[in-house]
């Protein structure tokens, strides 16, 4: 099975890149819940974020805290969230989440109700236009490669 985290690590697949080093890529989401919204992964595939080895999941987080900074910058969010819940692509990935409310982080974009049950659908979130991804990766990645070196 094709992983298309995997894809964007060999290049194979366009991604508006914030971070990448040795061990990790940093880019933006495809469907983002706010301006700003990206993700950080290792490079090597990885199913389980559990399974991460602690000093890449300890890289993660300095490489997030430095995106996460910056998105506070630049699309001035109520807060930022880290999200990591192991689904959707099964590759390990932390989330950056713009927050614009208490709920935005894990319902308010994605829920409806269907059949009197909560859903979550994440066809209500347009893709974003590879144009803007690329502004917004532009605008982050700057301040965060001097931040991390």
């Amino acid at each position: 099975m094709s992983c298309v985290f995997c894809e964007i690590v060999a290049k194979r697949s366009p991604a508006s890149i914030v971070h990448e080093d040795d061990e990790l890529i940093a880019f933006m989401s495809i469907q983002p819940t706010a301006p700003g919204e990206c993700l950080v992964i290792p490079k090597s595939h990885i199913d389980h974020f559990t399974d991460v080895p602690d000093d890449v999941a300890a890289r993660i987080m300095v490489v997030a805290q430095a995106i996460g900074r910056r998105v506070r910058d630049v699309f001035n969010p109520e807060r930022v969230g880290m999200l990591v819940h192991g689904y959707g692509v099964g590759h390990a990935h932390l989330i950056i989440v713009p927050q614009h409310g208490a709920s935005h982080i894990t319902s308010d974009r994605l829920a409806v109700i269907r059949d009197e049950r909560i859903v979550f659908d994440l066809s209500r979130l347009p893709m974003a236009e590879r144009s803007l991804l690329d502004e917004h990766a532009r605008l982050l990645s700057t301040s965060v490669q001097r931040s991390l070196s």
